[in-house]
């Protein structure tokens, strides 16, 4: 079995000899507001090989903006422009506006697909943090809503959150994901699942790795919600919110079946779970590392669970999207190469 993955994966990671790179920007035309739907038209058709420039927006209107502080000259005309133009039928049930979706040509249920990060730019010199009634995890405690414009020091790559505290800048997208199953229908952007999407895991910095179930024909990826900083739990339901460029290649992998998405930096291996009980997540993300370690690293899985134990860490990913995230890491350094 490990045997026959490894021979998939090396026919399937071969780039094509015109391997092609695209940008896309986010207009009225080419964003997916609030929502992974298997039947939504790409933006884009790429091939297994391919890279793609993607440029993305924050998660707020232009009006709220200005009304924190921001100057009207300061907010992106695309901003404007993607308000202005989506109409009111096409947005939702979620509120992120995610560019996409991008249709890899070839990809059908049972395949994954690898979205190799590249590179992460911030687009604007600020981020906002915000909180309101019934948001957040300690909705009890702040029953009101509150605003701020944080300033971003894209030289020093330090946000100035106050004015003796420097955040330092780690930038991510907080939704990355595919199409979910055809009958989910048009599925919420807020809650993380099977397919990805809003998983805010702070690792999937540039150099990071996705790989992710295709669930639909052209896999369909979409990715938004920027984050140029967040702590693990994103308690107050934002992070240093803002609109990010990032450089994705995107290798398809024939017949390679993942139940779960999963990840990999240049240190680690990042196993997820998502469910609206903190405790299922958990047993979801430690069963998907332990199934990775038997099938991908050939251990028994008595061994597999003592790993876990012994050298991973649970990590509460996010807390506040109705689906709670979780995930596992295990250091690649414990493997001696074979």
């Amino acid at each position: 079995m490990i045997a026959r993955l490894i021979l998939l994966a090396v026919l399937a990671v071969a780039p094509p000899a015109t391997a092609k790179t695209y940008e896309l920007q986010a207009t009225p035309q080419t964003v997916a507001w609030g929502h992974y739907d298997a039947t939504d038209k790409p933006a884009l058709t790429i091939q297994s090989g391919d890279t793609v420039v993607i440029h993305t927006l924050l998660t707020s209107s232009p009006t709220r903006l200005e009304k924190a502080g921001v100057a009207p000259q300061d907010v992106e005309p695309a901003l404007r422009e993607v308000y202005d133009g989506v109409p009111a039928a096409a947005r939702g049930p979620g509120g992120h506006i995610l560019t996409g979706p991008i249709a890899i040509e070839g990809a059908e249920p049972g395949d994954t697909l690898e979205v190799r990060i590249h590179k992460i730019d911030l687009a604007i010199p600020y981020a906002y943090n915000a909180f309101g009634v019934g948001t957040g995890f300690l909705t009890d405690d702040f029953p009101y809503s509150r605003i701020r414009i944080i300033p971003l020091d894209r030289t020093r790559m330090v946000a100035n959150f106050a004015s003796d505290i420097e955040i330092p800048l780690h930038p991510f997208f907080g939704s990355m994901g595919v199409a979910p199953p055809p009958g989910f229908g048009r599925y919420d952007s807020a809650p993380p699942n099977i397919n990805g999407g809003n998983m805010d895991d702070k690792a999937l910095v540039a150099g990071s790795t996705l790989f992710l179930p295709v669930h639909a024909v052209g896999a369909l990826f979409q990715a938004g919600d920027g984050h140029a900083a967040q702590g693990n739990g994103e308690v107050d339901i934002t992070a240093l919110e803002t609109s990010l460029t990032g450089t994705f290649e995107f290798i398809l992998h024939k017949g390679m079946k993942s139940p779960y998405p999963r990840a990999e930096t240049p240190d680690a291996y990042i196993a997820m779970g998502f469910d609206d009980d903190l405790s299922n997540a958990t047993r979801k993300a430690l069963r998907n590392m332990l199934d990775f370690l038997v099938t991908a690293k050939g251990m028994t899985r008595d061994d597999a669970y003592m790993l876990m134990s012994v050298a991973g860490d649970v990590e509460v990913t996010e807390l506040v999207d109705r689906n709670k995230g979780v995930h596992v890491v295990i250091n690649k350094a414990l493997f001696k190469p074979r």
